[in-house]
């Protein structure tokens, strides 16, 4: 018999067109099912052998070669969280046979706590789940695993305004701070727009004093590309109080590394000083904030803030409209006319006076 009960479980075996014996699991308890997933397999090498089509890649292979070009990357442990999701839902498919009905069907909408019950998904929670699946089989559609990738759009989110405060709301954050290291570490925050893995992971052998600068290593990133940071006065006065050394981290905390911050400690500073609704990621927010407030061209933000494309940088456009007010002038047609007639009214009145 080509299908066989064992434990509960269905498996396939037979032998294929070129004489290979194909045995292993059918992944399902439903003879039926079973015995469906044992004919499609069976036609499916049959026209490989006959027609030499290309052979159906399975799940895993696809995650683990995606596994393998995401290696290094800073979100790697997210993505690979996100995959064996998706493997449990989707991995007795093959990927030509995943479409968007499976990946939405199959989209996760609550979590549980241990001491709270089932909270629903926000939608941005949500898109990185989709944002994982799309991407791989995106790539598998690049190597020409599978045709077409299926249409999978991301799920609308809601507007959310940039949070950033004021300097004068920045001194007194940090003058609330109890701790130095947290302190020093908000301070060089504000003056260089870090995110706050890049801050807690950087070594003295990548700050360059005498240049005033310093740079992010590829694997530090979230982008996964390497940057470099000019060190404004602030900066420079926090790493000359700390350093500089030959080796070891920037920041540390009772000489050791600082992994993940402290978000109670830096909320309590917050309420002393009377700022509501702010974290520490909100800190790169305020830094960009103030470098279009003073006119610092997008672009150049962009590049200084290490992120992937302009549109990231759009959302500051609206604090910096003097950009725009240069250029305003640039075409008028009424105002010009206009100003031309009085000075010729004004003109003719004169040459009247001098006739009478």
């Amino acid at each position: 018999m080509s299908i066989r009960l064992r434990n509960g479980v269905w498996h396939v075996d037979f032998r294929a067109p070129g004489g290979q014996r194909v045995r292993h699991s059918a992944g399902t308890s439903d003879k039926k099912q079973a015995q469906e997933y044992h004919d499609r397999l069976k036609a499916q090498l049959w026209r490989q052998s006959k027609l030499g089509e290309q052979p159906e890649r399975t799940y895993d292979e696809a995650a683990i070669r995606f596994l393998a070009a995401c290696e290094g990357q800073s979100d790697y442990d997210s993505k690979a969280r996100y995959i064996e999701y998706w493997r449990q839902h989707l991995g007795r498919l093959s990927i030509s046979q995943i479409t968007a009905d499976d990946v939405l069907g199959n989209l996760p909408t609550h979590r549980t706590y241990k001491h709270k019950g089932p909270t629903p998904l926000k939608p941005a929670t949500k898109n990185r789940y989709l944002a994982t699946i799309r991407t791989m089989l995106n790539m598998c559609a690049t190597w020409g695993w599978i045709i077409k990738a299926p249409h999978l759009p991301a799920m609308k989110e809601p507007k959310r305004r940039i949070r950033w405060i004021t300097s004068v709301e920045a001194q007194g954050l940090i003058a609330a701070i109890p701790q130095q290291w947290l302190s020093n570490a908000c301070v060089l925050g504000f003056a260089t727009g870090m995110r706050e893995d890049e801050l807690y992971s950087l070594e003295w052998p990548q700050v360059n004093m005498r240049n005033r600068s310093a740079w992010v290593e590829g694997d530090q990133a979230k982008s996964g590309r390497a940057r470099a940071i000019p060190l404004n006065a602030d900066a420079m006065a926090v790493l000359k109080q700390l350093g500089p050394k030959d080796k070891g981290f920037v920041l540390t905390r009772n000489g050791k590394r600082i992994n993940g911050g402290d978000d109670r400690m830096f909320a309590k500073a917050c309420a002393d000083a009377g700022i509501k609704n702010f974290r520490f990621h909100d800190i790169r927010h305020t830094w960009a904030s103030w470098h279009a407030q003073a006119g610092t061209p997008l672009l150049v933000l962009q590049k200084l803030g290490g992120w992937e494309t302009l549109e990231m940088v759009m959302k500051y456009a609206h604090l910096a409209p003097s950009h725009l007010a240069d250029h305003a002038g640039a075409v008028t047609f009424w105002s010009h006319e206009a100003e031309t007639k009085k000075e010729n009214g004004i003109q003719d009145c004169a040459l009247n006076a001098v006739a009478a």
